[in-house]
């Protein structure tokens, strides 16, 4: 049982210093992450008009995967080897309010998205139906 788990260990090892870590890096440097992950995705540039600074903020997320596989059947003619590879990342982004710089002043504004508020919404109203169901089987 031990020289199993010292073998998985071993190729786990292997497969994240050797080709799959490179793999995941060319793709990361490929989609992009590491030019967009800054301070610049979140808040966007500054906007002056009539001595009012505005300054977008924005809520942004990233999501990235990678793995890679190898495998193949040894007993075929010149010993054949599989290998593969797949990956992909994304990113959202989603405005938040922006930063008003007036008089000497910073305040930030909320933007409020509408259909934010549908999950909240629907979360209240089921609240308020059980609560109303609970009252009724409570008086009766």
């Amino acid at each position: 049982m031990a020289d199993d788990y010292d073998r998985v260990m071993r190729q786990a090892e292997e497969a994240a210093s050797g080709r799959l870590g490179d793999f995941i890096e060319r793709l990361g440097e490929r989609v992009g992450l590491n030019a967009t992950m800054s301070a610049r995705a979140v808040f966007g540039d500054p906007v002056e008009r009539e001595g009012i600074t505005v300054i977008p903020v924005a809520r942004v997320r990233w999501g990235f995967g990678g793995g890679a596989g190898s495998g193949g059947d040894e007993s075929l003619a010149g010993g054949e080897h599989g290998e593969g590879s797949g990956g992909g990342g994304g990113a959202m982004s989603s405005p938040l309010g922006f930063i008003e710089i007036a008089n000497g002043q910073a305040t930030f504004k909320r933007i409020i998205d509408p259909v934010a508020m549908w999950p909240l919404l629907l979360a209240g109203s089921v609240s308020a139906l059980i609560l109303a169901r609970a009252l009724r089987s409570l008086f009766r």
